[in-house]
């Protein structure tokens, strides 16, 4: 082989093993703060979805801040709940886009996590379908997690535009 078809393989074999190597970290396990998040977020829409009070109200924080664009803010675990049981119970499940999750550790707080997620009416999937983008603040105190903020915006058509 002549130096310049050396130069040639050798680069070619370079570029195989860094895309081989992209490829391995891409399809790589998520960190440990990703999956606890991702586990922590199916289990509040798990009970968000069969209006199981106890659990949501184990997992938010007292002083719970909650960002809705459609009906603003609304302070307290109380309030939250009795939001939830009036507006939410039988009424609208949610589902996540799991491709549209993010998970970002804070430093000394815990975590925050965006996405986006789907709402639809129980058993119906295809029927007043609406999308929102979310912004979930998670504290980790006392080697436990708690929602301590949510942001919830840019809700579109179907059902959470009535």
């Amino acid at each position: 082989m002549n130096m310049k078809m050396r130069s040639l393989y050798s680069f070619l074999v370079l570029l195989f093993a860094l895309c081989m190597l992209a490829d391995a970290q891409s399809i790589a396990e998520p960190d440990p703060l990703f999956r606890t998040i991702q586990s922590l977020d199916a289990k509040l829409f798990d009970a968000y979805n069969h209006c199981d009070l106890t659990t949501l109200g184990a997992m938010v924080a007292d002083d719970l801040e909650f960002y809705h664009d459609q009906t603003g803010l609304s302070v307290g675990k109380g309030p939250f709940l009795a939001a939830i049981k009036q507006n939410v119970c039988g009424k609208v499940e949610r589902t996540l886009l799991p491709a549209t999750l993010e998970i970002y550790p804070l430093k000394g707080y815990g975590a925050v996590e965006t996405g986006i997620h789907r709402f639809h009416h129980p058993g119906r999937p295809e029927d007043g379908v609406g999308d929102a983008k979310f912004v979930t603040l998670w504290q980790n105190k006392d080697g436990g997690w708690k929602v301590t903020r949510v942001i919830s915006y840019e809700h579109n058509h179907g059902l959470l535009a009535k």
